[in-house]
C-alpha cells in the first residue's frame, strides 16, 4: 500500500494522509445536505433521500478513482454552481423535465471523456481565454450568493419599485440565516477547518434550541433508496438532440471543463506536485473527473467536479491518493446519517451558499479590468449571471461580446476559431430560445 501511493517519496505516512482525508471531508461535507436540498427544490420533481444518496455515492465513487487512479489527495461531488444551474435555470426556468437535464449532464461527462482520451481537452482549454473563465466563475459565485438571500428573504422581490428590496430581517428564519452567515465568516476567517459545514452545524442546533428547525427523531437509519433517480439518465437520453438542450450541455461541459482544470492546478500546486509548472498525470486526473459526472449523472445528481476545498487536506500534510480513499470512505459512512436531512433548512444552507460564493467571487482579481475589450465581456458575464438568474445567459452574452470587442480593437488573430462557433451558438440561442 505504501509503495503504491509512494509514500516514501512524497514523504508522507498513514497517520498524516488519513487526517489529510478527514480534513477534506469536513471541509466539504456541507455538499451532503446542499445539494440535495438545491435539486429537490420545489417543482423540480425531485427525490431528495435519493439525491442524497447520489450525492454520497457519487462524491465517494469520484474521490476513490481519483485516488486510485490519479493518486492525487483531490476529493469530487457533485458542484456548487452546477447545482444551481441544473435547478434553477434547466428545470424551474426553462421547463426541462429533471430526468432530461440529467441525460445532459450524462451527455456533457461523456464528451469530457471523449476530449480527455482524444488529448482534444487542451486546445478547448486554451481556446477560451483565462479573463472568461475567471469570469464565469466569479458569476456563479454572485448566482450563488444571490440565491442563498433570496431563499431566506434577505433579498425580496419588488416589482413595483427597484426588482428587488432588502426583506424583513427580523423574521426568525431571516435571522437565524444572518447569524448563519457571521459564524461561518468568522470560523473562515480564523483559520478554522471546515468552517462552512461547522457553521450550518451550529446554525443548525440554535435553530433548534429557538424551534426555527425541526429536532431530528433519529440520527442513524437505513440508508434511503436511489431507485427514483437512478438510470433515469439513460432512460431520456433521446430527449438532449434541441439547440436549448445542446446550450445547457455546452455549459455543463464549460464549467466542469475549466473549474476542474483550475481546482486541479491550484490544489496541486499547493501539494507542490507540480514539475516544470506541468501537472504530471493529467490526463488521470481529468479522466478521473469526467468518469465520476457520468457516474453521478447516473445516480441521480448534478455534475460531479473536483471539489477545490481539497487544498485544506493538502494544507493538513495530504500529498498522496491514500487521502482520497479515506474521503471517499466517509462519504460512504455519511450515507447512513439522512435523517439529518430533515434538520437543514433553508435556513442553514443560505450561509453556505452565500460564503461558496464569496469565495467563487475571487477569481475576479485574476482579470485585466485595464483593458476595455477584455472587461466588457467578462463584466457582462459576472453581472448577468444573478440579473437574468441564469448562468446559461451570462455565458452567452459574455461569450457574444468578447470576438466583437477583441475585433474592434484589432485583435482579430487572437480570437480563436472555437469562439466564433460559440459566438454563431449563443447568438441562436439568445435569439430563439431566452
Amino acid at each position: 500500500m505504501k509503495k503504491f501511493f509512494e509514500f516514501d517519496q512524497l514523504g508522507t505516512n498513514y497517520r498524516t494522509e488519513s487526517m489529510a482525508g478527514l480534513t477534506t471531508f469536513l471541509a466539504m461535507a456541507y455538499i451532503l445536505f446542499v445539494n440535495p436540498t438545491m435539486l429537490a427544490t420545489e417543482g423540480t420533481g425531485m427525490d431528495r433521500d435519493a439525491v442524497f444518496v447520489a450525492t454520497a455515492l457519487s462524491a465517494a465513487i469520484g474521490t476513490l478513482i481519483m485516488g486510485l487512479l490519479a493518486k492525487y489527495p483531490i476529493a469530487l461531488a457533485p458542484g456548487m454552481g452546477l447545482n444551481a444551474f441544473f435547478t434553477y435555470t434547466v428545470v424551474l426556468g426553462y421547463g426541462i423535465p429533471w430526468e432530461t437535464a440529467l441525460a445532459g449532464v450524462l451527455v456533457s461527462g461523456i464528451i469530457f471523456i471523449i476530449l480527455t482520451l482524444t488529448g482534444i481537452r487542451q486546445m478547448v482549454i486554451n481556446a477560451i481565454p483565462a479573463s472568461l473563465k475567471m469570469a464565469v466563475g466569479a458569476g456563479i459565485g454572485l448566482f450563488i450568493a444571490f440565491i442563498g438571500f433570496q431563499n431566506v428573504d434577505i433579498i425580496v422581490a419588488d416589482p413595483e419599485g427597484t426588482v428587488v428590496a432588502l426583506g424583513d430581517l427580523t423574521a426568525g428564519p431571516t435571522l437565524l440565516a444572518i447569524f448563519g452567515v457571521f459564524v461561518t465568516i468568522i470560523l473562515i476567517a480564523i483559520g478554522f477547518k471546515g468552517g462552512v459545514f461547522y457553521g450550518m452545524v451550529i446554525t443548525a442546533i440554535v435553530g433548534m434550541i429557538f424551534q426555527l428547525v425541526p429536532v431530528p427523531t433519529e440520527i442513524v437509519s437505513p440508508v434511503p433508496s436511489v431507485a427514483p433517480t437512478f438510470g433515469a439518465a439513460f432512460a431520456h437520453l433521446g430527449e438532449v438532440f434541441t439547440l436549448q438542450m445542446l446550450v445547457v450541455i455546452l455549459t455543463f461541459l464549460f464549467v466542469d471543463f475549466f473549474d476542474t482544470a483550475g481546482t486541479l492546478v491550484a490544489v496541486a500546486n499547493k501539494a507542490g506536485l507540480l514539475k516544470d509548472n506541468k501537472l504530471p498525470k493529467a490526463g488521470k486526473a481529468l479522466f478521473s473527473d469526467s468518469a465520476a459526472t457520468v457516474v453521478g449523472a447516473t445516480l441521480g445528481t448534478s455534475t460531479t467536479t473536483s471539489y477545490v476545498e481539497s487544498a485544506t487536506g493538502v494544507g493538513a500534510g495530504g500529498r498522496s491518493g491514500f487521502a482520497s480513499v479515506v474521503t471517499a470512505g466517509l462519504f460512504i459512512l455519511a450515507l447512513f446519517f439522512s435523517p439529518l436531512l430533515g434538520v437543514v433548512t433553508a435556513s442553514v444552507t443560505a450561509p453556505a451558499l452565500i460564503i461558496v460564493g464569496v469565495l467563487m467571487a475571487s477569481s475576479l482579481k485574476e482579470i485585466p479590468w485595464d483593458q476595455f475589450e477584455i472587461a466588457v465581456p467578462a463584466f457582462l458575464t459576472v453581472i448577468i449571471m444573478p440579473l437574468s438568474f441564469s448562468i446559461a445567459t451570462g455565458i452567452a452574452v459574455g461569450f457574444i461580446f468578447y470576438p466583437i470587442t477583441m475585433l474592434a480593437k484589432g485583435r482579430f488573430k487572437e480570437i480563436h476559431p472555437i469562439m466564433w462557433f460559440l459566438f454563431v451558438i449563443f447568438v441562436l440561442f439568445l435569439a430563439f430560445l431566452q
